[in-house]
C-alpha cells in the first residue's frame, strides 16, 4: 500500500472512530492504526465497504469497522429499519430475539433502544431462544416486524441480523417471514442514509416479554402431531452448543413424547462451540457425539439442531446382517435433507393434508413426483425460505416455477440444507423443532408397525425410483474465483454427462446466478452460496428399482454420482 492510500485509509478510520459508540471497538481500531503499515491489509479489508443488507439481513465477522458485525453497524441497521417501517406506515411493535453468540444480547438491546428512541414499542424475547420462536412471535404479537440476532450455523467469529415482516407489510404469505425484494433494497438505502450516530435518538431497552410467548410457541408446536399417534420412541438429541435444548425438551413433553437423551457436553449454549470444528450438523463429525449417545442407548433416532434451531438433522440406525441371520443396530447414517424432506411430505400427504408442497431448484425432484402421483399442487422456487413460504403468491411469481396462481394454502416446504416448514400457520419459516416433532411422530408410527424410516424410503424408491443426491462444494479465498467458474461453465457448456447427451441447459440470469444442466437420468444445479464463500453444484441421479431391489438401484446411483461429481469438477475446472 502506497503512502497516499495509507493516508486515505487513516482518514476513513478516523471518521469511523469519531462515531464509534463502543470503547472496545475504538481500542481495537486504534491498535490497528498503531501497527501500520503492517496492519494495512487488515484495515483495508475492514473498510472495503459496508456489510450488505440483503434478503438474509446482515451477517459477518465480529470486528470493528464497517465490514463487520459491531455495535455501530447494528445501530445503523436498526435506525435504517425503524425509519423504513415508519415510512411504510407499519403499525405495531418491533419484536427482537437473540441467540447466545458473542454480542447477540448487546445487539438486541441496542436495536430495542433505537426503536423506542424513534417512538416505536420494542419487545425483547425473555432470553436467548431459537429463531423459530422469534418468527412465531412476530405473528402472535401482531408485530410490525421482527429482528433475530443470530449467525445460525456460521463459525464462532460471526454474528448476524435477520429481519422478518409482520402481516401489515408482509401480507398473508409473508406474515412472520423473512424479507424479500424490494424490502431489502429499501432498508439498505435507509441504512445508508443514516448520518452521524449522535443524530440517532436512543430510548429505553423496551419491554422484556415473559415466558408466555414461549409457552404459546410450545402449545402451537405440540399441535403439529396427532394426539392419538404412537409416542413410544427413544431419541438422542444435541443442540450443538446452541439455544435449542430447553425448548426441544419442553416441546417433546408438550407433545407427549418421552424426554430425549441430550448430549451433556453440548447441552448448554456456548458461543465458542468447543466440541465441533464447525457448528453445522451437515459438516463431517458434527453429529458424532449424538450418534454415539444414540448407539449407547439403542435409540431409534439421533436428532441435531443447528445453534439457532431452525434446521433439523436426523441419523438412523442401519441394521447389519449377522451370521445368525438377525440384525443389530451397529451402524448409523445421517439422512440427507432431500430424504427427510420426502419422508415428511409423504407423511403429511398420507394424513390427508391437502395443499401446496414446495421445495427449491437445488432440491431433489422426488417431491415433484410425489405431488404428481398424489394429486397435490407443487411449486419450485429459488433457494431460501423467504421464497418457499411465498410460493404460488404474487410475491413469488418472479422466481417460482410450476406455481399455480390460485390461492392454494401452503402445507409443507423444505430445502435440502436441512430446513423444513411443517406447520406454516405456526412458523412461516424453517423450524427445526417442529420438524423434530414430526419426524418423531413418523418414526414412532412406523416403529409401532414394525418398520423404520429406511424401510419407508425403500418403499418410496420402489414406487418412484431412487432419487440420489450429492453436492460438490468448493470453498474459495477470492469471490472472483466463483465468478470465473460460472463464466467458464456458461461459455463451455458440457455436451454430455454420464455418457448421456445434455437435454437442457437453463441459465437463470438475470433473476439468479444459477445454471441447471439435465440429462435423461441426471440433473446438476450450479450456484454460488448465499452465505459462504463457496461454489456449489447440487447433483441428482435417478435410477429405477428393478425386481424390488432398492439397494441395487442405490448402488448404481451412487456410482453414477461419483462419476458425475468428477465430470462437474472438470467442467468447472476446480481442483
Amino acid at each position: 500500500m502506497v503512502p497516499d492510500e495509507r493516508d486515505t485509509l487513516r482518514a476513513q478510520v478516523a471518521a469511523w472512530l469519531a462515531d464509534e459508540p463502543d470503547p472496545a471497538a475504538r481500542t481495537e481500531l486504534r491498535e490497528l492504526l498503531d501497527r501500520l503499515p503492517g496492519s494495512a491489509d487488515e484495515l483495508a479489508d475492514r473498510f472495503s465497504g459496508p456489510l450488505t443488507f440483503g434478503t438474509a439481513g446482515l451477517r459477518g465477522p465480529l470486528r470493528a469497522g464497517p465490514h463487520g458485525m459491531n455495535l455501530q453497524v447494528v445501530t445503523r441497521a436498526a435506525a435504517g429499519l425503524v425509519r423504513w417501517l415508519a415510512a411504510a406506515g407499519a403499525t405495531g411493535p418491533l419484536v427482537i430475539g437473540y441467540d447466545a453468540r458473542h454480542g447477540s444480547r448487546a445487539f438486541a438491546v441496542r436495536t430495542a433502544e433505537v426503536a423506542t428512541g424513534a417512538g416505536r414499542d420494542a419487545y425483547l424475547l425473555p432470553r436467548p431462544l431459537p429463531t423459530p420462536v422469534l418468527a412465531y412471535a412476530v405473528r402472535a404479537l401482531d408485530a410490525a416486524a421482527g429482528v433475530m440476532v443470530t449467525a445460525s450455523h456460521n463459525p464462532p467469529r460471526d454474528n448476524g441480523y435477520k429481519v422478518y415482516l409482520g402481516a401489515g407489510l408482509g401480507g398473508v404469505a409473508g406474515a412472520g417471514a423473512q424479507i424479500v425484494p424490494p424490502a431489502d433494497g429499501e432498508i439498505e438505502a435507509a441504512i445508508r442514509a443514516i448520518g452521524r450516530l449522535a443524530e440517532v435518538p436512543l430510548g429505553g431497552p423496551g419491554k422484556t416479554l415473559d415466558d408466555e410467548v414461549v409457552a404459546g410457541y410450545l402449545r402451537s408446536a405440540a399441535a403439529v402431531v396427532r394426539p392419538a399417534a404412537p409416542r413410544a420412541l427413544t431419541v438422542a438429541y444435541t443442540p450443538l452448543h446452541g439455544v435449542g435444548a430447553a425448548v426441544v425438551r419442553d416441546a417433546f413433553a408438550a407433545a407427549g413424547f418421552p424426554a430425549p437423551l441430550v448430549v451433556a457436553e453440548q447441552a448448554e449454549p456456548d458461543p465458542d462451540f468447543p466440541t465441533v470444528a464447525f457448528p453445522n450438523p451437515e459438516e463431517p463429525g458434527a453429529m458424532d457425539r449424538v450418534v454415539a449417545l444414540a448407539r449407547e442407548h439403542d435409540a431409534d433416532l439421533a436428532i441435531a439442531n443447528d445453534p439457532d434451531a431452525d434446521r433439523c438433522a436426523v441419523a438412523v440406525p442401519v441394521p447389519d446382517p449377522t451370521p445368525a441371520g438377525g440384525t443389530v443396530g451397529s451402524g448409523w447414517r445421517m439422512l440427507r435433507g432431500d430424504e427427510l424432506g420426502a419422508l415428511l411430505a409423504d407423511h403429511l400427504m398420507r394424513q390427508g393434508r391437502h395443499g401446496r408442497y414446495v421445495t427449491t431448484i437445488v432440491s431433489s425432484s422426488l417431491l415433484r413426483a410425489l405431488c404428481a402421483a398424489r394429486g397435490e399442487p407443487y411449486a419450485q422456487t429459488l433457494t431460501g425460505f423467504k421464497w418457499i413460504v411465498r410460493a404460488g403468491t404474487d410475491e413469488a411469481t418472479a422466481t417460482a416455477t410450476d406455481a399455480r396462481r390460485a390461492p392454494v394454502p401452503l402445507v409443507f416446504g423444505y430445502e435440502e440444507a436441512l430446513g423444513y416448514c411443517v406447520a406454516p400457520d405456526h412458523v412461516r419459516d424453517k423450524d427445526g423443532i417442529t420438524a423434530a416433532l414430526m419426524v418423531a411422530e413418523l418414526a414412532a408410527g412406523l416403529k409401532a408397525d414394525g418398520r423404520d424410516l429406511l424401510q419407508r424410503l425403500d418403499e418410496l424408491a420402489v414406487e418412484f425410483g431412487v432419487h440420489q443426491t450429492d453436492q460438490l462444494a468448493v470453498r474459495v479465498e477470492q469471490l472472483d474465483e466463483i465468478t470465473a467458474a460460472m463464466a467458464r461453465l456458461r461459455a463451455d457448456r458440457p455436451a454430455t454427462l454420464l455418457g448421456e447427451p445434455v437435454t437442457a441447459f437453463e441459465d437463470l440470469l438475470p433473476d439468479a446466478d444459477v445454471v441447471v444442466v439435465r440429462t435423461g437420468t441426471a440433473r446438476v444445479v450450479v450456484r454460488p452460496s448465499g452465505t459462504e464463500p463457496k461454489l456449489k453444484a447440487y447433483l441428482e441421479v435417478v435410477q429405477p428399482v428393478a425386481d424390488g431391489d432398492p439397494a441395487g438401484a442405490r448402488e448404481r446411483a451412487g456410482a453414477a454420482l461419483v462419476r458425475l461429481r468428477a465430470e462437474m469438477a472438470a467442467a468447472l475446472r476446480i481442483a
